[in-house]
């Protein structure tokens, strides 16, 4: 199942790095940009997340929040926002619930092994909730600025 543009965002409540919950909610009337990744501190997700930090400032002048979210736990999380000095909230989904109701926990090929993991996806959602824009399997490199450009058109 791949969420669409015009669907609703299925909600969440999920702790921060610092083990305070988050919802959906508590975002209304803000734009959030969500994005899913397999793990902390690998070279995929680290070029992606260091991307967002270097443009979070220009995604929250267009009145938009970065969240980002993986099955790491919330200590992971801590060290990977302060090795990489990461300027924007990381959610764990560490039963992967919220991962499925998005869609991005599937099985994943490597060297000829199938296992199961978190397709690195991201999602605009309004501040009604509504998906504006959902892309699956994304590319890490330049990413960052390919959302600006999604926010620009929003």
């Amino acid at each position: 199942m791949e969420l669409k543009a015009g669907e609703k965002a299925p909600a969440f409540s999920l702790p921060d790095e610092n083990g305070r919950m988050r919802k959906l909610s508590d975002y209304k009337g803000k734009t959030i940009v969500l994005y899913f990744y397999p793990r902390d501190d690998t070279p995929g997700c680290t070029m992606e997340a260091c991307g967002f930090r270097d443009t979070v400032e220009e995604i929250r002048k267009k009145g938009a929040v970065v969240i980002g979210v993986s099955a790491d736990d919330a200590k992971s999380h801590q060290k990977f926002i302060s090795k990489y000095k990461l300027n924007f909230t990381l959610l764990s989904d560490v039963d992967k619930e919220v991962c499925k109701s998005y869609g991005v926990w599937r099985e994943k090929s490597f060297m000829g092994k199938k296992f199961m993991g978190i397709v690195r996806s991201t999602f605009v959602i309004d501040g009604k909730g509504k998906i504006t824009y959902a892309k699956y399997g994304v590319n890490p490199l330049g990413h960052a600025k390919g959302i600006m450009a999604v926010l620009e058109g929003n």
